[in-house]
């Protein structure tokens, strides 16, 4: 299965209101190691569902939490393709905080992405292409 495909899989998944949490949501962190009982669905978990679907294709995945911790994994690339990541800035491009998710097309002005915590959902979104901090090709393991 493509990257794109098993991000796909997951379209829809949604985090719970009040107390519960999306259990699915859950296991994205603790498929990449960290304990889901500290956590909610309610933290930031852009860069945890990019993780377990790389991690789960057998591509190689930052295995942490920050959006921007994608910028150190896989090649940089001016022209990406569907299935690559985008890493955007959030606030400001200085800032830490960032967003994380994968690559479907672009038009001239807007990238669109699918990712997870997207309008606390897995969805398909367009973002502003000046808000790109890169896009990035994820190697298989195995291939580097």
């Amino acid at each position: 299965m493509s990257l794109i495909q098993k991000a796909l899989s997951q379209y829809g998944v949604t985090e719970v209101d009040g107390k519960a949490d999306n259990p699915q949501i859950i296991r994205y962190f603790e498929i990449i190691g960290f304990d889901g009982s500290k956590l909610q669905d309610e933290t930031a978990w852009c860069s945890a569902f990019v993780n377990w679907v790389a991690k789960t294709e057998n591509y190689t995945y930052s295995g942490k939490l920050n959006a921007r911790s994608w910028l150190n994994v896989g090649e940089s690339t001016a022209s990406p393709k569907q299935g690559d990541i985008v890493v955007l800035w959030r606030e400001s491009p200085s800032s830490w905080k960032g967003h994380v998710g994968f690559f479907v097309k672009q038009t001239k002005r807007y990238v669109y992405i699918l990712g997870g915590n997207q309008n606390n959902r897995v969805s398909i979104k367009a973002y502003p292409k000046n808000r790109v901090l890169d896009y990035r090709k994820l190697v298989k393991h195995g291939e580097i």
